[in-house]
């Protein structure tokens, strides 16, 4: 991605929040420079990897594939003893015709909240023994603490204000409805870590390759500079 489309991502996000009367914590607002200057007391924030963060799956098409978030608290399975968080918040933003691939967590429970604008649509599969879709099995879903059973495939539409709980290794992914506009996204879960906890059906990547072509607007939660 250019560094261009990844500063009007985030500017687009930043909006939608800013319309919901969402209030961020302060290291969500700092700029490149600042955080040149910050000390090791902000190490939660850069070994949790807090802040901003947009993925096109390394797929290189985000308006398709892709969208953009927020960590806004985050233990660390890794580093127990010094971050003994057991859960994790984000915000997540994602527009008409983008989309988030096929996926289950093998260890994170999460519930997915449809905090503002269009529907969300979550297609849902339970997971075989091979960890592959499984297409015949009914999957139970649990819906604001009502549980429903649908068939393998469903796709479950949440409206403004409905949640699913998605349990580890159930297949999921996102999309919006058509017509409906953009969804602000919030996600509580047990501690989130985006490298060893997803498993994809499909291959695909994590962080964008940055194409520098101005200066960033923000840093993503993997560009933060090592404190002085």
């Amino acid at each position: 991605m250019k560094r261009s489309e990844i500063n009007d991502a985030l500017r687009e996000m930043e909006a939608m929040i800013k319309e919901y009367k969402i209030s961020l914590p302060p290291f969500c607002n700092f700029t490149p420079e600042e955080w040149k200057n910050k000390g090791k007391e902000y190490d939660e924030i850069r070994e949790n990897m807090l802040g901003w963060d947009i993925t096109d799956y390394g797929l290189g098409d985000f308006e398709k594939v892709g969208f953009s978030l927020i960590t806004l608290r985050n233990g660390n399975l890794k580093l127990k003893d010094k971050y003994p968080k057991t859960y994790a918040e984000k915000l997540l933003y994602i527009k008409e015709n983008q989309y988030s691939p096929m996926h289950f967590h093998w260890n994170k429970m999460e519930d997915i909240i449809n905090r503002g604008g269009g529907n969300l649509l979550i297609r849902v599969y339970n997971s075989t023994s091979e960890e592959d879709l499984d297409k015949e099995g009914d999957v139970h879903v649990h819906l604001d603490g009502v549980e429903q059973v649908v068939k393998a495939g469903t796709q479950v539409k949440l409206v403004p204000g409905q949640s699913i709980s998605i349990q580890p290794y159930l297949y999921h992914d996102f999309e919006v409805e058509s017509g409906s506009g953009a969804v602000l996204i919030g996600e509580v879960s047990q501690c989130n870590d985006d490298n060893t906890d997803n498993r994809f059906y499909e291959k695909v990547g994590r962080f964008p390759e940055i194409e520098e072509d101005e200066a960033p607007y923000r840093l993503l939660c993997n560009e933060y500079p090592s404190a002085n």
